[in-house]
């Protein structure tokens, strides 16, 4: 059958059954059909991020788009990814870390197919050439969301509710993965950026999306003296018990206004949208996807949301002028000027960047006085893993 009349019956397909399809406008270029693979639904403030991302590039472009929610880090991802391969899906995306292996597999199996996956670490080592990872430099919305609560702990002390001394932040965490800790570590140099008196305890609950312990990690943390709480955990757990309490609240994924009117402040949040639509859109154009993308604020990658009625006065001002020194190169989130370990400036560090079992360094990450996190050459998701000083970890979780 030639080209011309496999179109025409292509279109024909469209108008009778309403499907959103992308066609090429020339021979070259090829049919997408998406499949999106989501830890949670979207009662997880992270997967709804994904998934209101995934239904505004598939819309925009034009694309067929099929949802699979609710799929847990195990053999159910394997399946799922094979089940969308034989649907017709040549774009398969996972949104989890704990997905990455079941997703290679599939890669493995389906040659034809694309399989693309957030957070995970293997793609620049595994050598399939369909079989990539992407992730965005959200460590900077972390220092800038950051900058939000040090200058609410600076409100706070100059209305002699908290001393210097009492400037203590709280961060409800999942586990102790690099990406967690480098989230958790830009938002203190962020805060520490203009309240050079912060310090900060971090919780860790053992699951991405548990409201009951995020929540009582969220009150531990406050009983403890905590007086800003952020969070890496996908519940409103953590911003609830916050407005219960009355402790200023930064979020992560999206605005908390709406349930949390009188403590939101902030929140930071990758925007997927523009990974999707450069992804599906080296398929349409038949181009070879990055193993490793890495958005960020020039993307449109990395965003933060409106500030909140709890916002300090001026911050709006001190964020723009970061945004500005950030994309001008002026600012390093982990310059090792603002920080030290064990006592010590950091001069050298050897990080994990090919993930192996036994977690050994592989790359020199300090480089021209600061850490270069992910964005930078080696792979898309965060390998800081260094515990700075000025953080006390209550608990691990691994």
């Amino acid at each position: 059958m030639k080209k011309s009349v496999k179109l025409l019956l292509a279109v024909a397909m469209v108008l009778t059954f309403g499907v959103f399809t992308s066609f090429a406008s020339n021979a070259e270029e090829t049919t997408v059909k998406a499949g999106f693979i989501f830890l949670h639904d979207e009662n997880s403030t992270y997967d709804l991020n994904f998934i209101n991302a995934a239904k505004e590039a598939c819309e925009s472009m034009g694309i067929e788009y099929v949802f699979k929610t609710g799929i847990p880090e195990g053999q159910e991802c394997y399946e799922a990814a094979c089940e969308l391969a034989d649907q017709g899906c040549n774009f398969v995306f996972a949104d989890s870390f704990g997905h990455e292996d079941y997703m290679i597999q599939a890669a493995s199996e389906f040659p034809d197919v694309q399989f693309c996956h957030a957070t995970g670490t293997r793609a620049h080592t595994e050598g399939l050439d369909n079989f990539h990872n992407a992730f965005a430099s959200i460590y900077e919305g972390r220092y800038l969301a950051g900058i939000a609560a040090g200058l609410k702990l600076n409100e706070m002390i100059a209305n002699g509710d908290i001393t210097e001394d009492g400037a203590k932040l709280g961060y409800v965490g999942a586990y102790t993965y690099a990406e967690v800790i480098s989230g958790y570590t830009s938002f203190l140099l962020g805060a520490r950026s203009v309240c050079p008196s912060a310090t900060m305890e971090v919780t860790f609950t053992g699951s991405w999306y548990d409201e009951t312990a995020e929540k009582e990690g969220a009150n531990k943390l406050i009983e403890d003296g905590c007086v800003v709480i952020s969070q890496h955990a996908d519940s409103m757990g953590a911003p609830t018990a916050c407005e219960t309490a009355g402790v200023p609240n930064v979020s992560y994924n999206g605005s908390t206004v709406s349930a949390c009117p009188n403590t939101f402040l902030v929140s930071s949040s990758i925007n997927w949208a523009p990974y999707f639509e450069y992804a599906m859109g080296c398929i349409v154009n038949g181009e070879e996807i990055a193993a490793d993308w890495t958005g960020d604020i020039a993307t449109g990658s990395v965003v933060l949301s409106e500030l909140g009625n709890a916002a300090a006065e001026g911050t709006q001002a001190a964020i723009d002028e970061a945004i500005e020194k950030l994309e001008a190169g002026e600012l390093q989130v982990f310059d090792t000027a603002t920080f030290t370990v064990d006592g010590e400036t950091l001069e050298s560090y050897m990080a994990d960047v090919d993930a192996d079992p036994d977690y050994e360094g592989d790359h020199e990450a300090v480089a021209d006085g600061y850490f270069h996190e992910s964005a930078e050459g080696f792979r898309s998701a965060p390998y800081f893993d260094l515990q700075i000083d000025g953080i006390n970890l209550l608990d691990t979780v691994f």
